[in-house]
Parts: C-alpha cells; sequence; structure tokens
C-alpha cells in the first residue's frame, strides 16, 4: 500500500503524487513522519518544507505557508496552504522560499497588529464623542426631538 499526497493552495495544485512512500513534514511540535497505514490525523503546518519519497526513492520537496495537514484512511495525505512553491534543490528552498515566506507572514502580522490599534483608537474616539467628559459636574441639557430650544 502506498500514500497520495496532494498540497493545494487556493489557485492551483501544487503536488499530486499517487505513489508515495513516506511523508515528513513539520507542526509546532516538531518535525514526524507519515508511512502508509497512518492512522487519521490533523495538525496545523508551520512556514516549513514537506518532503516525499516515492516509490522508487526518489524524493521531492515542497515548501508551504503553513496550512493544513490531514491524513484520511491511512493512504491519504492532503495539505490546504496559503503558498507553496514545489522544487527540486531543498537546499535553496529552505533558504530563500522560506526566508521569503517567513518575511511575508511577520509584514501580516504587522499590519494586523496596525490594524487592531487603529479599530481601537477608532472605538475610543466613538466612546469619548458618545460619553463627553461634564463641565463643572452638570451634564450638558440634552434636546428633545421635536421641542423648541429658541424660547
Amino acid at each position: 500500500m502506498r500514500l497520495r499526497l496532494s498540497v493545494t493552495t487556493p489557485t492551483e495544485v501544487v503536488v499530486q503524487v499517487d505513489d508515495v512512500a513516506a511523508v515528513r513534514a513539520e507542526d509546532e511540535t516538531g518535525a514526524f513522519g507519515i508511512l502508509p497505514g497512518h492512522t487519521c490525523f490533523l495538525t496545523a503546518l508551520t512556514v516549513s518544507v514537506l518532503s516525499w519519497r516515492d516509490g522508487a526513492g526518489a524524493e521531492g520537496h515542497v515548501a508551504v505557508r503553513g496550512g493544513v495537514l490531514a491524513v484520511r484512511d491511512g493512504r491519504w495525505v492532503e495539505v490546504a496552504t496559503r503558498e507553496a512553491v514545489r522544487g527540486d534543490n531543498l537546499h535553496q528552498l529552505e533558504h530563500n522560499v522560506l526566508a521569503a515566506f517567513r518575511e511575508t507572514e511577520e509584514r501580516e502580522k504587522e499590519a494586523r497588529s496596525a490594524t487592531a490599534r487603529l479599530h481601537l483608537a477608532a472605538i475610543r474616539h466613538i466612546h469619548r464623542y458618545l460619553n463627553p467628559p461634564e463641565a463643572g459636574g452638570a451634564a450638558a441639557p440634552q434636546a428633545v426631538v421635536g421641542e423648541r430650544t429658541d424660547g
């Protein structure tokens, strides 16, 4: 029995291999391997290189920008990721592509943080507008809709 491996992004199927003897991937706990007959499994991948060996012993590699890996029925290994780059040169993938993925993730994290700060500032501004500080301890009179205020 062999594994069937697929790696997909939202726009393309990057890897589709039917005769896989072993898969190596990495999540937050570290690197792990998958062999045919593996129990059902679901994990979140880190920015890493996923590698496999086919039935003939040839290796393949794909850099993934995080994602979700699922093993089904001991023979299906499916990876869904935002971005993936397949390559033959493991050294190049590890250094160039992973560095670019990590840099992109860091920029996105900074952008999310800046957006959260802007959102919080807007909420504070709205709160101050709706709840102005009282002048001299007395609240300013509020006009009622339809009430004349000119005397």
